[in-house]
């Protein structure tokens, strides 16, 4: 299953200690594939080391770009759907990988429910794990 990670999900995902960090653990235990472009590894980074420091951030995307299960997107056309421009990123890449669904906790990814065409399926942390079957 093809999947797209705001950024803000990943971050809370990290720590061991994050009620969240079972979707890093089944990102790295490879149960899903983690849909990326070079733009949002770049957030990725300057995020995670914002929050928890260079190490972890360069610990955490060595792990994911090592990961068999990771596929890297080019971004051929922009959607422009969201308000926020910067969230486009990950709108566009979920169209362009037919990513299953993006993962976020971000409220103006909402609009995108709201979207025929391209379709893309926004679903909370929680519902995530409910369909990884995550107890």
């Amino acid at each position: 299953m093809k999947v797209v990670i705001d950024t803000n999900i990943l971050l809370v995902s990290i720590s061991r200690r994050s009620p969240f960090h079972w979707i890093f653990q089944q990102l790295i235990d490879g149960k899903f594939t983690i849909c990326i472009t070079t733009e949002i590894l770049s957030e990725y980074a300057e995020k995670i080391e914002a929050h928890m420091g260079e190490a972890v951030a360069e610990a955490a995307l060595k792990a994911i770009l090592e990961l068999p299960n990771i596929e890297k997107i080019e971004i051929y056309y922009k959607w422009n759907l969201i308000r926020d421009a910067d969230d486009n990123k990950f709108a566009d890449c979920a169209i362009a990988s037919g990513a299953k669904y993006l993962v976020t906790h971000d409220k103006d990814f909402n609009i995108l429910k709201k979207i025929d065409f391209p379709k893309v399926e926004v679903i909370s942390a929680e519902e995530f794990r409910v369909l990884m079957n995550i107890k």
